[in-house]
């Protein structure tokens, strides 16, 4: 099932979400994409299409209430890196996980931390240029955050559907999101090809 964009055709303008559409202070670069994902099937599909994308170093920061699907789309992202995407769980206590598939997917949860535990994360060692980094609760990282990130910022949309609004805050990001377009805008989405996938590497806890 294609994942719906507002205005094509026109729909009944959306309620406003209950999120901020970029992170506060950040350059947006072009035009944010809209979408709305009306089953969990979707918001995977989001994150699959995104993976099948990345390059290698771009991060993405997650906002959004509880339950609005971040750790689901960041599924979909393990899914279209060929990576476990079942062994993808919400890293709320363990802080970071690491998990390999034709990148390296790092997946971190900010939610319970203060701004003092941040530092202590070593989460700015992963921003190494290869490595895919996906934040949830991102607004946590105020001052870590780089320039260039692709933000995703999720929220409840009655009556059981979400809203995703996608910005791009640098070339790079920039990069992606035109590609994203490009990709959603398809008939029927390109399939991301099976293959042996790489075991995913335990859990790696951070120091807090």
């Amino acid at each position: 099932m294609p994942l719906h964009q507002p205005g094509k055709p026109k729909p009944r303008r959306p309620a406003t979400p209950s999120v901020p559409e970029t992170h506060k202070g950040a350059r947006t670069v072009g035009k944010p994409l809209r979408l709305v994902l009306r089953t969990p099937q979707q918001t995977h599909r989001l994150g699959q299409c995104v993976g099948a994308l990345l390059r290698g170093g771009e991060v993405i920061a997650l906002f959004g209430e509880l339950g609005t699907g971040k750790t689901s789309l960041v599924r979909g992202m393990a899914d279209g890196l060929l990576a476990d995407s079942a062994a993808v769980s919400s890293p709320t206590f363990t802080l970071i996980h690491e998990y390999r598939g034709r990148l390296p997917l790092i997946h971190t949860d900010l939610y319970r931390l203060t701004a003092s535990q941040l530092d202590d994360t070593g989460l700015g060692d992963y921003l190494d240029g290869h490595t895919v980094v996906a934040i949830e609760w991102a607004d946590r990282w105020r001052e870590g955050l780089p320039a260039d990130r692709l933000e995703v910022c999720l929220a409840h949309r009655l009556p059981a559907a979400r809203q995703a609004i996608l910005t791009a805050t640098g070339p790079s990001s920039a990069r992606l999101l035109t590609e994203l377009r490009t990709s959603l805008s398809r008939p029927r989405p390109t399939r991301v090809v099976r293959q042996t996938r790489v075991q995913s590497s335990r859990p790696r806890r951070a120091s807090h």
